[in-house]
């Protein structure tokens, strides 16, 4: 058996994302144009033991991004701003900055932006209020960030009352004290109120197909493995599914490993998994495929999956895809 390597496909420069928006069609629940967050009574509301409720809806300026927090939200006290730049009085970053970060070790800078922000939904920062001032989200990981080093915080998880994400967990005020987001900080929902918005903790996937590949073997060969050249950034993922058929019009069923999977994608490198593996594809390492399933076909044709990081600001590039076979 010979073996043979050849280039299959070029995919020169950024790979576009397919990107994948989640809206929230639940009964009941409206977003404005300017706010993600849950119109329902008692899904957009904080409490503050002295103040009362904290409705982040009511000014339909409050935005839950990948990177930041920004807008304000109302209360009997006036406007808890969670971001300079988007303040009541406009952007005031000049004079004073503060803002809420997305990311337990992000810094708010003076333009808005949050530096080292990482879209897990673990909030960090300050917001502020004109009657008690400086509200801490913290940041929970690291308590020396924390006012007197305690540990607590504000973070945001995949909802239990619709789509989208619930805050959980408490701010701090040296005033009012705690300012609770969910009342199951408390086991205590007979009073149900907590705030929830339409931004999940998610990546953005894109998919691409190849043209068809002529072997030029009429009896068909068996593939062996799938490498990729290019790069993939931090938290970025790329893989593979293959199909193949002795006819140009297919059928083409694209499968991964796992008893030919059509869920899977091979990304385990052969070192680690020689009949093919899941995992997220390095590049310039051959991908071994399950050659039991693939063998005996002459045409091939394959299916790229490609993860962003979770600010979805960066994607695998990928210049080259080659195929590995035997005859």
């Amino acid at each position: 058996m010979k073996a043979a390597k050849i280039i299959f496909w070029a995919l020169v420069g950024l790979v576009a994302l397919l990107t994948i928006f989640l809206a929230l069609e639940k009964t009941g629940v409206v977003r404005a144009a300017g706010t993600n967050i849950s119109s329902s009574p008692t899904s957009s509301v904080a409490w503050d033991d002295a103040s009362g409720y904290w409705d982040f809806y009511n000014t339909q300026s409050v935005i839950i991004a990948g990177s930041n927090l920004t807008g304000y939200a109302s209360s009997s006290i006036g406007a808890i701003s969670l971001d300079c730049a988007t303040s009541p009085n406009g952007n005031i970053c000049g004079t004073s900055n503060y803002g809420v970060c997305n990311g337990w070790n992000a810094t708010h800078n003076t333009d808005g932006t949050c530096s080292n922000a990482d879209a897990t939904g673990h909030l960090s920062g300050f917001a502020w209020n004109d009657l008690i001032g400086w509200i801490s989200f913290c940041g929970g990981q690291n308590t020396a960030v924390c006012p007197g080093n305690q540990s607590y915080g504000v973070t945001l998880s995949s909802s239990t009352v619709g789509s989208g994400s619930d805050f959980h967990g408490y701010a701090w005020n040296d005033t009012d004290g705690w300012i609770s987001f969910n009342c199951a900080n408390n086991n205590n929902c007979a009073h149900p109120y907590l705030v929830n918005t339409a931004w999940q903790s998610t990546s953005t996937y894109g998919y691409l197909t190849s043209s068809i590949f002529d072997t030029g073997k009429p009896q068909g060969v068996t593939l062996k493995s799938v490498t990729w050249e290019g790069s993939a950034p931090a938290d970025t993922c790329v893989g593979f599914q293959v199909a193949g058929s002795q006819s140009t019009s297919g059928p083409w069923i694209f499968t991964g490993p796992g008893a030919a999977s059509s869920t899977n994608y091979y990304g385990a490198t052969c070192s680690s998994a020689p009949i093919g593996g899941i995992g997220c594809a390095p590049a310039d390492q051959p991908i071994c495929v399950d050659s039991s399933v693939f063998s005996g076909y002459r045409y091939y044709r394959y299916q790229v999956k490609l993860r962003s990081n979770l600010l979805q600001t960066e994607t695998p590039v990928i210049q080259d895809v080659i195929l590995n076979f035997s005859q």
